[in-house]
């Protein structure tokens, strides 16, 4: 396990804590470091990379390996093209954690964080509490998995779990009427999957553009970055109507499922023993569910006043209107590719930059200027 080679003493804080070491924290860290920051990563997980080993069997990224690299460490491919499994990608963070000697601290969930009376901040943790002028979440869009009330009204008997669960066909009846409700990326990857061993029935409530994999011989990747699709600010004109329309399906098109005996229904609206009833006024008895139906945010844990609003983080480009208080990871916190693992580390360099700024503490080396896209800190020289 990574550790810090520069620990703070028993009422020393220090320069940071960056909550969580997944692809958003280890790419901040990556910078925290450089500069010689004395940072802590703690994560609630048993080991880095966690979040993707417990994925599903068979889930590989739609991003080629050259487009899933972290600062400073290139994604391993064997060929150019190659689309890494979630095993990979745990491995790599893993690796890359090593590689530049980040002070991860495992098993260590933050259960609460607060403002102290000096203006720095406190994480209560298993083994104790940490101190820091300066805190980054950068916990993850996906936390805890969205499941709709009416599935309390599912037969008992009937198996149900969500996407989060799953992990592969094995965990359903045989030859079973499966429903799979949901049509973004992983539930028609599911549906596909289960296909093969059981009857199924996706459920749609809006259905999101769907783009093959390959484009005149190259990636979608290689055009969308080509195009600036990654790089989209968030708050542009354009980024209001991508958002809008949901994310892109990638490489699973409904045709084709429908050519192999999937069945496409409208909305879910509810369900009755072992029956589930559409919005278009029909009905299916199922046998199986699986919840494709996203996740939510859990920030319990944070107790500090004005960041959460209805559940949603109020920041500009990860930066909060509390000093010292940052996020990263989150979707499309600067741009649409701000969640994905090749694309991360932009915001992680401009957060870092903007960290450095802020800091007003003993070990401070220097005022960069913010990075463009973030505001500036008060009293910068504009």
């Amino acid at each position: 396990m990574p550790s810090t080679t520069r620990p703070a003493g028993a009422g020393d804080p220090l320069d940071a804590i960056v909550v969580g070491a997944g692809q958003a924290g280890l790419a901040l860290g990556h910078h925290l470091a450089r500069r010689d920051a004395n940072f802590l990563l703690p994560d609630a997980g048993p080991e880095i990379g966690h979040s993707w080993r417990n994925r599903w069997d068979s889930l590989r990224l739609f991003s080629p390996a050259q487009y899933d690299s972290l600062p400073g460490l290139p994604f391993p491919a064997p060929a150019a093209g190659t689309h890494p499994t979630k095993d990979e990608v745990a491995d790599y963070l893993q690796a890359y954690a090593r590689r530049f000697r980040l002070p991860v601290r495992l098993n260590s969930p933050v259960f609460r964080l607060h403002r102290e009376g000096d203006g720095g901040f406190a994480a209560s943790t298993p083994s104790g509490t940490l101190r820091a002028r300066q805190v980054v979440v950068a916990t993850g869009p996906f936390q805890t998995p969205r499941i709709p009330e009416l599935a309390d009204e599912l037969d008992p008997l009937v198996p149900q779990l969500h996407s989060a669960e799953y992990r592969n066909p094995a965990q359903l009846p045989a030859g079973g009427r499966v429903l799979v409700v949901g049509a973004a990326n992983s539930d028609l990857q599911i549906a596909a999957e289960v296909a093969d061993r059981c009857q199924v029935t996706v459920a749609v409530g809006s259905e999101p553009l769907q783009l093959p994999q390959r484009i005149l011989g190259r990636d979608l990747f290689f055009w969308l970055s080509k195009s600036g699709f990654f790089t989209v600010p968030s708050d542009s004109r354009i980024a209001r109507r991508l958002r809008s329309r949901g994310d892109l399906v990638i490489g699973t098109r409904s045709s084709n499922l429908r050519r192999r005996g999937v069945e496409f229904r409208p909305r879910l609206t509810g369900l009755s023993g072992r029956i589930a009833g559409f919005a278009d006024g029909t009905t299916e008895a199922v046998d199986a569910v699986v919840w494709a139906t996203g996740f939510r945010s859990d920030y319990s844990w944070l107790h500090v006043a004005g960041v959460i609003v209805d559940g949603q983080v109020r920041h500009h480009a990860g930066v909060t209107d509390v000093p010292g208080l940052y996020f990263l990871g989150l979707p499309w916190q600067s741009c649409r590719g701000s969640a994905l693992l090749g694309f991360v580390g932009r915001d992680a360099a401009a957060l870092d930059a903007r960290m450095a700024a802020d800091d007003p503490g003993p070990q401070h080396l220097g005022r960069p200027a913010a990075a463009p896209g973030l505001p500036q800190p008060a009293g910068a020289m504009r």
